[in-house]
């Protein structure tokens, strides 16, 4: 598949994000301006890695090398994609290096401005608007022979200006992850689990207690975001052409938060020294978290002997929902690749069912294909709920300039206790109807 701006998961910790901008779902930075669910990748970049052609079998070609560059989660997801590489080398005889990046943004921008941009490469839905116009990416979806095979939602993510950019490389949901041993020594079973927001502001009282607190979640729209959905609505309209930030059904769910903060059956991640809900509930500060499916790896790693579950995201008593939101990466192509048909040989290879299920069962996303959720239900039954969610999922807005006002509005989301919710959304309308023109 991140903290929550950080990681790249491969991903989804996300981006359920991606957690892991995934993974998380992994972690994930993925090199996404639309705050990416998963914690943040390793400041050290693992060593770049050559995928050299096997010697015996394999097609011999002379066409140009390819490079990979990519934000990982860690070494799982480096050597899932070295591995990878090197398996399509084997079959096309075509080098690839590949090359996880420090800080994937400011590397693929140096690329392109260089006129040697990586040829294939992490890009999130954030990203995309502003690297197409510049003339960046190449718009290869439509040639992809599995393009029917992809989710829509997917689709539409990497789709811009009618133009289908980049193939979803996997997503992350967010959903409820519970402590099993905490949940239990407050006298919770199975039957308790949340399915409304009352359900959950109750058992979150329950949770807390001493230095635990029932529910701890990252202090952005890219968490609170999923109350927003469940009660209908969302910043903008699916197709990004309305903005509907002050929807009272979008204050009304920042409410129901604020509500679990006046009580403290609910903190913010930072609010209690931590940088993201995985964080908090890695080190049993809490009880409940709202991640991704991300989470998987960042608890087998810094957490092994915790168990926990996996739920879905409770219902809005106004609509009698489930909401939550979807992150994704995807993999692009650059526009000054000098060999575009084998980067488009190679990223059919990695998107096809077979190499996305080895991905997920290397670092923990969800598969990108329709085809593929079968089959990951099936091996990792304890993550289907993050699989089940894109069926009730949206995105975070990804129009340009998006970005900016998304960290406008969590600057002032994390003194949401002390403010009022109406206000903050008012704010964020005005500010998305300006890009909007």
């Amino acid at each position: 598949m991140r903290k929550n701006l950080g990681k790249v998961w491969g991903a989804a910790a996300i981006t359920l994000a991606v957690t892991l901008a995934l993974a998380g779902c992994s972690k994930t930075t993925p090199s996404t301006t639309t705050a990416p669910p998963a914690p943040a990748p390793s400041t050290t970049a693992a060593p770049t890695t050559t995928a050299a052609p096997t010697t015996t079998g394999a097609p011999t070609s002379s066409a140009a090398p390819l490079t990979i560059l990519f934000g990982s989660s860690g070494d799982a997801e480096t050597n899932a994609i070295k591995a990878a590489a090197a398996a399509w080398t084997a079959k096309s005889g075509i080098p690839v290096t590949v090359t996880p990046a420090t800080n994937m943004d400011q590397e693929l921008a140096q690329g392109f401005a260089s006129g040697k941009p990586a040829d294939v490469f992490y890009i999130s839905p954030g990203a995309l608007a502003a690297n197409a116009d510049a003339g960046n990416l190449w718009a290869y979806g439509d040639m992809l022979p599995n393009k029917a095979d992809f989710y829509p939602a997917l689709v539409a993510d990497y789709t811009y200006k009618g133009k289908f950019y980049a193939a979803p490389k996997d997503y992350g949901t967010l959903q409820l992850i519970i402590n099993d041993d905490l949940w239990s020594k407050a006298g919770l079973t199975a039957a308790d689990y949340p399915k409304t927001w009352d359900d959950l502001h109750n058992v979150a009282k329950k949770l807390t207690s001493g230095n635990v607190t029932g529910l701890v979640i990252g202090g952005q729209y890219e968490r609170l975001g999923a109350f927003m959905v469940a009660n209908g609505s969302n910043l903008m309209s699916v197709d990004q052409t309305k903005v509907t930030a002050t929807d009272q059904s979008n204050v009304d769910a920042l409410n129901f938060a604020k509500s679990m903060l006046a009580d403290g059956s609910m903190k913010f991640a930072a609010d209690i020294s931590t940088g993201w809900g995985g964080e908090a509930f890695i080190k049993q500060l809490c009880a409940m978290t709202i991640e991704g499916n991300w989470i998987s790896g960042a608890m087998k790693a810094d957490a092994p002997n915790v168990k926990f579950t996996v739920v879905p995201m409770p219902a809005s008593p106004t609509t009698g929902k489930q909401g939550t939101l979807e992150f994704s990466n995807g993999w692009g192509i650059a526009a000054d690749s000098p060999n575009q048909q084998g980067a488009l040989s190679l990223v059919e290879f990695l998107t096809t069912t077979e190499q996305q299920i080895a991905f997920a069962k290397a670092f923990g996303p969800t598969p990108s294909l329709q085809s593929g959720t079968a089959q990951f239900n099936s091996e990792f039954p304890a993550m289907k709920p993050f699989a089940d969610g894109v069926a009730y999922a949206q995105g975070v807005p990804t129009i340009k300039g998006a970005s900016t006002v998304l960290g406008d509005l969590n600057n002032q989301l994390a003194q949401l206790a002390k403010s009022d919710p109406a206000a903050i959304l008012a704010s964020t309308q005005t500010e998305l109807q300006a890009l909007l023109g």
